[in-house]
């Protein structure tokens, strides 16, 4: 069993770190930011001050933080990662950031003598609690294997993508397939009900077709029933956009319907939706269009 170190035991990273510790593993976690979280300390998990008390004590380091700047600070602060680690240490990260600053971030590290893996996840807060998320993963492929049993105790479908920085890019590319899907959810939807159509039935009609995807089947049911309760909020799909955007600008490629999904967040936000879950897209629709599905 591995000694880990998981800084950022947040809506995704509780149940990730809580599966580790149901495999046996032995977790120690940092208060540079909060408090760590009780139940994982009940189950044997030791708190420490900093990550870079972290590192000093595991041998795989875990970050699941919000974003790009969180991983900086996390890795590169006075008494960050990088100030602990060297070789035997593998250092994971499985936030969802810049594919760009991930490429820097790994050089850092590897020069310290460890290795650094991105391994973004895909399957929101219930993949991260079933044990059942997609993680894609950038990296040397040793450092891939040594890592594996970890991946394995949270997720199913693990991939080595590349090298630094792939993981992140197929994370990317993920974001994006879904907020698309979602937007084409929610306008195929609205239309359906603002021309008289029973939404629900609409739906469930869509399901044995051609249309039928995850998507329709999850979001589409709480787009009608208008549950919005964040699995995983606007703000962080649209920070995973902005992403996507900031990438095809430095490789001057179009993303023209990306961007579009993204303004009609940006509607959502404008509301007070940020916090909404990302299926809830469909009132920003519904807003633009001065019409509900679910009041019709």
């Amino acid at each position: 069993m591995a000694k880990i170190g998981f800084i950022g035991t947040g809506i995704m990273g509780h149940p990730m770190a809580m599966n580790l510790q149901k495999a046996g593993h032995s977790l120690f976690l940092s208060q540079h930011h909060d408090p760590a979280p009780a139940d994982l300390l009940a189950g044997g998990a030791v708190a420490l001050a900093n990550p870079k008390e972290v590192v000093q004590e595991a041998e795989f380091i875990i970050v699941m933080v919000p974003d790009t700047p969180q991983v900086d600070d996390v890795l590169f602060r006075a008494d960050g990662v990088a100030a602990g680690v060297g070789a035997g240490k593998v250092v994971i990260d499985m936030s969802s950031i810049s594919p760009t600053a991930t490429k820097a971030f790994a050089a850092r590290i590897n020069e310290k003598g460890a290795q650094y893996l991105d391994a973004p996840v895909s399957g929101g807060e219930v993949g991260a609690k079933a044990a059942t998320l997609s993680i894609m993963v950038g990296g040397d492929s040793a450092a891939f294997e040594r890592a594996l049993p970890l991946f394995q105790a949270m997720g199913k479908n693990i991939t080595l993508v590349g090298g630094n920085g792939d993981g992140q890019t197929a994370k990317v590319a993920n974001q994006i397939i879904v907020a698309l899907n979602i937007q084409a959810v929610a306008e195929a939807l609205l239309f359906a009900a603002k021309n008289g159509a029973d939404p629900a039935k609409v739906r469930e009609a869509l399901m044995g077709g051609f249309a039928s995807s995850k998507i329709l089947e999850v979001h589409g049911e709480r787009m009608i029933k208008g549950t919005f309760d964040p699995g995983f909020r606007i703000s962080l799909h649209q920070k995973d956009l902005n992403l996507a955007l900031q990438g095809a600008k430095e490789l001057n490629i179009n993303l023209p319907n990306t961007a579009n999904t993204q303004q009609v967040f940006s509607t959502c936000a404008a509301i007070g939706g940020s916090n909404w879950d990302h299926s809830a897209l469909i009132k920003g629709l519904e807003h633009m269009a001065s019409f509900s599905i679910r009041d019709n």
